[in-house]
């Protein structure tokens, strides 16, 4: 007996009951950008590594990037992230857009890192941004965006919160503390560790940099100041219209929130549960230059990005996601025998043809074997013809959640399973 080929290390399969889950999730997000009208956009799945090296970041370039050399030699990445690949289609019809520009996605992704529990090799991610827009607003509207996409799916600002910060103002107090120029991209790396690290190792990193021991106290002790947001005034104004917006419980100021990525240049965002069981839900923040940067014309942005796996184990843990059962509008058709199953597919795509799903039983068999089918299945009702319906033109109705039947005329057929379904 052959050996089962196993699927790529990092990699999910996604069976029925699983894609009904994804499916679910997918149109949560689609509900939620809607509803602050931004229209679904993408982008190819592979993009040359240069694309990424402008300004991700060495880290996701060099250790994360899936990258490969294409047949005439030049290097190729699968896509770790889509915000590059955003800057690039606006650079190339920014003359022909309108702006503000809403644009959202969700599809593929790949980062080789080592898989452990919320983080895979290949994820499916959201990817939502406002193009053109210089204000906090566009912060505040996509930090909104985020609270409002949590309370629909029936989170509370004590389970999950939207921590938040801003990179001028670091840059300011780094500046403040001694720390040049050269040294703070390294120093913010570092920042955006220190929950990863135990703190002696942090602390470490930090003097291995060349800051001095005066400058690591002042470090921290920036990091531990929780009302360093009002020394900014556009942390300031975002908290006021977060309030207006009705979110601000969702929100709350966390000097260590940095974000990994080179291109973020003001206000920067995470979402985490508050039991700090899992890895960030989301993170984003406002980038100034990213157009730029891939040959267009300065234009602002601000967005954000929210993998799959960690938002479908935290809602998994705490009860959130819904039974998923993919046929529950169904009508199974059932075949008596060999000498009605035409009648049975002729039945099947009549329906089919006035827009109700049908699953048509693929031959002849016993009843109570395509009855336990249908109820595995989650159908709602299932359809007999045999020969007695046959010759009396009729078809028998089954619900399958009441087990009441009934015989009814096969002209009327169509508007009785319309209205049991409804």
């Amino acid at each position: 007996m052959k050996n089962i080929i196993k699927s790529v290390k990092g990699t999910r399969d996604f069976y029925p009951e699983e894609m009904a889950k994804r499916q679910w999730l997918i149109e949560k997000i689609r509900e939620t950008s809607q509803l602050f009208g931004y229209e679904a956009y993408d982008g190819p799945c592979l993009e040359t590594i240069e694309l990424y090296a402008a300004k991700s970041g060495e880290e996701l370039v060099k250790e994360q990037a899936f990258v490969f050399p294409d047949r005439s030699g030049e290097l190729i990445a699968l896509r770790p992230e889509l915000t590059p690949t955003l800057a690039r289609m606006v650079a190339a019809q920014q003359n022909a857009l309108t702006f503000p520009l809403r644009w959202w996605s969700f599809g593929p992704f790949w980062r080789y890192e080592r898989p452990q529990k919320g983080r895979s090799r290949e994820f499916f991610q959201w990817n939502i941004d406002l193009i053109g827009v210089e204000g906090v607003e566009a912060d505040a509207e996509l930090i909104a965006v985020a609270a409002t996409f949590f309370r629909n799916l029936g989170l509370r600002p004590d389970q999950v919160q939207i921590l938040v910060n801003n990179r001028k103002l670091m840059e300011a107090e780094l500046n403040r503390i001694g720390i040049s120029a050269e040294l703070r991209p390294a120093v913010l790396r570092l920042i955006d560790r220190i929950d990863k690290q135990p703190a002696e190792v942090w602390d470490e990193n930090v003097l291995r940099l060349g800051l001095l021991p005066d400058q690591l106290s002042s470090l921290k002790a920036l990091l531990a100041n929780k009302d360093l947001w009002q020394q900014s005034e556009e942390l300031q104004a975002l908290f006021k219209q977060l309030e207006a917006l009705g979110v601000a419980e969702f929100v709350s100021y966390d000097p260590k929130i940095i974000r990994g990525l080179d291109y973020y240049t003001g206000t920067v965002f995470e979402a985490h549960d508050m039991t700090g069981e899992f890895r960030a839900i989301l993170g984003g923040g406002h980038y100034a230059n990213l157009v730029e940067d891939v040959g267009g014309k300065p234009l602002p942005g601000v967005g954000f990005a929210m993998g799959d796996v960690v938002i479908m184990l935290l809602l998994e843990a705490l009860g959130l996601i819904p039974e998923q059962k993919s046929a529950s509008k169904a009508v199974l058709v059932t075949v008596f025998d060999e000498a009605t199953q035409a009648i049975a597919m002729r039945t099947a795509a009549r329906l089919r043809d006035e827009g109700v799903q049908v699953i048509l039983y693929p031959e002849a068999d016993k009843l109570s074997k395509q009855l336990k089918y249908a109820d595995r299945l989650g159908a709602r009702l299932a359809l007999f013809i045999g020969p007695d319906e046959v010759a009396e033109n009729t078809v028998v109705i089954k619900d399958l959640a009441t087990h009441q039947q009934e015989s009814v005329p096969m002209q009327a057929l169509v508007e009785r399973v319309k209205n049991l379904l409804a």
